[in-house]
């Protein structure tokens, strides 16, 4: 099956997601296969692309990232911005494999697992994302609270009018709408830029941070835990479901994977620069003063700019809270719509109106007044929600990564482009580390009192040594490599319909890949679970 081009079939589920590609600042015609030439039309190409890379990487940057690098920048200055220029790579390999899977297949990802995997991890993949994206929501309603609580409006004013905009963004019926829309919350990311100037930064201290790996104080679980915290926030399991929907829905093809994976980079790279200046907001605005090293909350810290600086850098990082907390929102929640569509085989796109797809957008209405509504509750856990929320997506993000670098290998689902050798040794490096840190944040999170340090020693070794025992056993058991497709018939493969994929073999890896999956899942949350009803019983103490 997968020697055979694909050009005439197609696995998508929703005839909505077939057509002309109508972007926020270009269409491109379906059937517009031609080659692009000079820079200008690649540009305007660009152009009609970029979207998904862009909003799913800076929704990223959402309330609980700025609340992360403001405590990084308060409490340890400068001194961690080098991790964020790590995270540029893994955020890109990550989302790279998406782009793909979504461009080829023309499938969600929830979807993708169930046919791939079996229905038990369909539902799986539905249910932890039902219960980390709502909390996450949840969350985001938060950060709207602090940040118009900072002008004085009350909460049940504006988690009202915020839950009543995201809708009706959402369910304008348009995508090209939809996407206008969210692209003006990318641009207001970049208010953090003149937030960072008025904190009159140095850039000696800045490069140092940048290029010398150190940590203010020296290494303690205190500050590797934090450094966990803006690795979780970057890099989180919803990103995956949201970008790879989002491309189907914008009907980009494999023809466009390249422009789409330039879309990628750009919100990566423009994600490290909110997130950095951020950290250098609060590392020079409170250094020297007696508010430095005491983080408290992402309110406090627009009361602290107030303070220190003025007025006006006080309300601008209020201004940039809300627009994270909304884009944030907006992403979280459409992620977790699109899934629900897709698993469920119901319409599911932005390109329908309101009446044509009524339970995607009511379930994102529900998932909006619902999450909202907490918020308003009097006394609600709302901190306890927050740190819940970071501690599931660790557990979470395991096998999340797993599902997709195997996904990405299935020659059923992506043909000839599935990961290069070369792709899966950089991916199996990353999701490692990201497995080894998910499992500190977890542990930690549950122990507080164990030694980081020695933890960390001991999953890293332990991580170091089943790495290389796969690659003994890769480099055993491995056949010769299949022929590379000429471009233009990997321009137009895309995989045929579910129902006519092959079963994927489960192998021994596979069965091993799972079952730790599996167990390490079982353990975590049950863990997560005691600790979460301990701290609401005594109250977080």
């Amino acid at each position: 099956m997968t020697d055979e081009p694909a050009e005439r079939q197609s696995a998508v589920l929703d005839e909505a997601h077939l057509g002309d590609i109508k972007g926020a600042l270009g269409t491109i015609r379906q059937h517009d296969l031609g080659p692009r030439r000079g820079w200008a039309a690649k540009l305007l190409t660009l152009a009609a692309i970029v979207g998904p890379g862009l909003i799913v990487m800076v929704g990223d940057n959402d309330a609980g990232g700025v609340a992360t690098y403001s405590q990084a920048g308060q409490n340890y200055g400068v001194t961690l911005l080098w991790v964020l220029l790590l995270l540029i790579p893994v955020l890109i390999v990550n989302q790279e494999m998406v782009v793909r899977l979504g461009a080829v297949t023309g499938v969600g990802h929830a979807r993708l697992i169930e046919e791939r995997f079996g229905r038990f991890w369909g539902w799986f993949s539905i249910g932890d994302l039902l219960v980390l994206d709502f909390l996450t929501i949840v969350t985001e309603f938060i950060g709207v609270d602090l940040a118009l609580g900072h002008f004085g409006v009350s909460r049940f004013v504006s988690v009202p009018i915020a839950c009543a905009a995201l809708v009706a963004i959402t369910a304008s019926g348009s995508f090209r709408r939809w996407e206008r829309f969210m692209l003006l919350f990318v641009a207001a990311n970049f208010l953090v830029i003149p937030l960072a100037v008025l904190s009159h930064p140095h850039a000696g201290p800045v490069l140092r941070g940048l290029v010398v790996p150190g940590v203010k104080g020296g290494v303690s679980s205190t500050s590797m835990l934090l450094v966990i915290a803006i690795v979780g926030t970057t890099v989180a399991p919803w990103q995956l479901f949201f970008q790879q929907s989002n491309i189907v829905d914008k009907r980009i093809t494999p023809r466009w994977i390249n422009y789409e994976r330039a879309d990628t980079v750009l919100g990566s790279i423009v994600t490290v620069i909110g997130a950095g200046a951020m950290i250098v907001t609060c590392a020079f605005a409170f250094g020297g003063t007696h508010l430095a090293g005491r983080f408290t909350s992402a309110g406090g810290v627009a009361a602290g700019l107030g303070h220190v600086l003025g007025s006006v850098p006080g309300g601008l990082y209020a201004v940039v809270l809300l627009n994270a907390s909304l884009i944030g929102a907006a992403a979280v929640t459409l992620g977790t719509s699109y899934a629900f569509g897709d698993f469920f085989g119901a319409k599911h796109s932005l390109h329908r109106s309101a009446k044509e797809a009524p339970g995607f957008y009511a379930s994102f209405a529900a998932l909006v007044a619902v999450a909202g509504g907490i918020v308003l509750i009097p006394h609600a856990p709302l901190g306890l929600i927050t740190t819940t929320v970071q501690a599931l997506a660790g557990v979470l993000l395991p096998s999340a990564s797993v599902f997709l670098l195997l996904l990405c290998n299935d020659r059923e689902v992506l043909g000839p482009w599935v990961n290069r050798p070369w792709l899966n040794a950089v991916a199996v490096l990353i999701i490692g580390s990201l497995i080894v840190l998910s499992m500190i944040l977890v542990v930690t999170t549950i122990f507080p009192s164990i030694d980081v340090a020695s933890l960390l020693v001991g999953l890293a070794g332990a991580f170091g040594l089943g790495l290389a025992a796969a690659g003994v056993i890769w480099a055993v058991r491995r056949g010769p490599a299949p022929p590379h497709p000429d471009r233009a018939r990997r321009d137009t493969w895309r995989m045929p319909p579910l129902a006519l994929l092959g079963r994927p073999p489960f192998s021994l890896g596979r069965a091993v890949a799972m079952w730790s999956i599996r167990g390490y899942l079982l353990v975590a949350v049950a863990l997560l679970l005691v600790k979460s009803i301990e701290l609401g019983v005594h109250g977080g103490h």
